[in-house]
């Protein structure tokens, strides 16, 4: 491939910073020193043009770019982009894609995420899938998950999201913004060439509609919280043909949508209110 994705000019830096605090325990404050998330504002210019910036935490950034561009539908490979430059110094992406002509998309849509976010998508893509998991695989991912939160660990304040097959997470991300690590998460598996069809996401954070959507254009049929999701994103994933799964942890799991995939067979209506 002749493409050329720069990753040596982004800087070796930390995901937390250090910040003094006053801490009460037991009755008594004490002057102490915390971990907190570091962020960072990136603006994307695509064919010199300006078109978005994220707030995010400062690790995985070409991932983070190369997958939110694909989730736009400004790219559709790799392969689209003949060089990219991300610098963390200068808080600046700078992508350039084969083909000269780029138009800016006309709407922006500005998203609930933690951290604040954009999509200049509105509509999803449904999934068509015969991938079959157990809860307790699904469980089993989750502790995987749980182990593998490096950032939170240290600092909190950040959301822990991974594509896993039926035993293992393949690629793990981390940031400020739970939608960012999708778009991180999207951004490797093109790196790498790895498929995102017929794969399972899951992530720390709540599952909203704008989440929905770049699982619908990952193709991914089961999208795993270990919170509640939102009523849109049930209504979408209902409609898109995605799994939606929530509240898994201690042992148990609420399915919200297409049980199926996850071996249960029942008759329901979303959105439906009782009374």
């Amino acid at each position: 491939m002749s493409n050329e994705v720069d990753v040596l000019d982004i800087p070796s830096v930390e995901a937390d910073i250090c910040v003094e605090c006053e801490r009460f325990s037991d009755g008594k404050w004490v002057s102490t020193i915390a971990h907190v998330p570091n962020e960072l504002k990136l603006t994307i210019y695509v064919n010199k043009l300006e078109l978005v910036t994220v707030l995010c935490t400062p690790t995985k950034l070409n991932n983070l770019v190369l997958g939110f561009l694909y989730g736009e539908g400004i790219i559709s490979c790799i392969d689209d982009i003949l060089w990219m430059r991300t610098c963390e110094e200068e808080n600046v992406s700078d992508v350039r894609l084969i083909k000269p002509e780029f138009t800016m998309p006309a709407h922006r849509t500005l998203t609930p995420g933690c951290g604040g976010g954009a999509t200049f998508t509105s509509e999803g893509q449904k999934v068509e899938s015969d991938l079959v998991v157990t809860p307790m695989e699904v469980l089993a991912l989750v502790k995987q998950l749980l182990e593998q939160m490096e950032l939170y660990k240290v600092s909190g304040g950040v959301h822990t999201s991974a594509i896993a097959d039926h035993k293992n997470l393949l690629v793990v991300a981390e940031d400020i913004g739970r939608h960012n690590t999708l778009d991180k998460i999207q951004g490797e598996c093109l790196m790498r060439d790895l498929a995102t069809k017929d794969k399972i996401l899951l992530s720390t954070g709540r599952i909203s509609s704008e989440m929905l959507i770049k699982a619908a254009k990952m193709q991914t049929p089961v999208i795993v919280s270990r919170h509640s999701p939102t009523g849109g994103a049930v209504l979408l994933a209902l409609e898109l043909g995605i799994t939606l799964v929530g509240h898994a942890r201690a042992g148990s799991l609420r399915v919200y949508t297409h049980p199926e995939r996850l071996g249960r067979i029942r008759n329901y209506t979303a959105g439906k209110k009782s009374g």
